[in-house]
């Protein structure tokens, strides 16, 4: 569904990603494990055409989309939920959903349709719905921030850093969500720290250091290699 092929990026003069090769099959949910600076952002700015590499190629579907717009590779159905949240905090809960729909404003039936899919995923969702986003909890404003990216629809959904600053109950009620989104088929591409949440709905993963991809395998290969454990989960 999604590859990247020997892709670099660089800013300025220095070299942030390394000739990655990563790949997305169709339904999978995948893993990029990483520190704070290790690139994990980078492929996701990369991926949605936010950077442009200098080299490799960022393919989708079978089509090469290095070159394409962001608002272009939304509409062809990859959608990030950016870290931080990045949500309008003095605008209702409601109009921060709204505005994940906009590529769709025309379809005013099939909105309401995915509305009610994202108070069904999320319920206080719709208790909150008319209160400003920068009121709600941190848990609840990360949920915002997912609900907004699927009011894309997106094929592809690529999470970076959801359980950032979150309580550990909330973490593992976000990742169960996230594990149903993924069921209900959405492909997902996870950018985490939290490798011990992370890899207990992965199928795959992958382990980024400095631009460079150190590592990949299945959640049983992770899980059970000793560096992946001494440095994200803790012996």
């Amino acid at each position: 569904m999604l590859k990247l092929i020997d892709v670099t990026v660089k800013y300025g003069s220095s070299t942030a990603l390394h000739s990655v090769n990563l790949e997305v099959n169709q339904g999978e949910l995948v893993v990029l494990l990483g520190a704070n600076g290790a690139g994990k952002s980078t492929i996701f700015r990369t991926i949605s055409g936010l950077l442009k590499p200098v080299s490799g190629q960022v393919a989708f579907m079978g089509q090469s989309i290095g070159g394409w717009s962001p608002d272009r590779i939304v509409k062809a159905g990859i959608v990030q939920c950016p870290e931080g949240r990045n949500l309008f905090p003095e605008m209702s809960v409601l109009k921060n959903l709204t505005l994940g729909a906009y590529i769709h404003r025309k379809d005013k039936a099939g909105i309401a349709r995915s509305l009610q899919n994202i108070y069904e995923l999320f319920p206080v969702l719709y208790e909150k719905k008319e209160q400003p986003a920068g009121s709600l909890s941190g848990g609840q404003q990360q949920m915002v921030a997912i609900a907004r990216a699927l009011m894309a629809r997106p094929k592809l959904l690529l999470l970076d850093e959801p359980s950032v600053g979150l309580a550990p109950l909330i973490v593992e009620q976000m990742f169960k969500t996230i594990e149903k989104i993924n069921r209900d088929g959405t492909s997902v591409l996870l950018a985490e720290q939290n490798a011990f949440a992370a890899l207990q709905i992965a199928r795959r993963g992958y382990v980024i250091e400095n631009g460079h991809l150190v590592l990949e395998g299945a959640r049983e290969t992770l899980c059970d290699n000793e560096e992946v454990r001494r440095a994200y989960i803790g012996a």
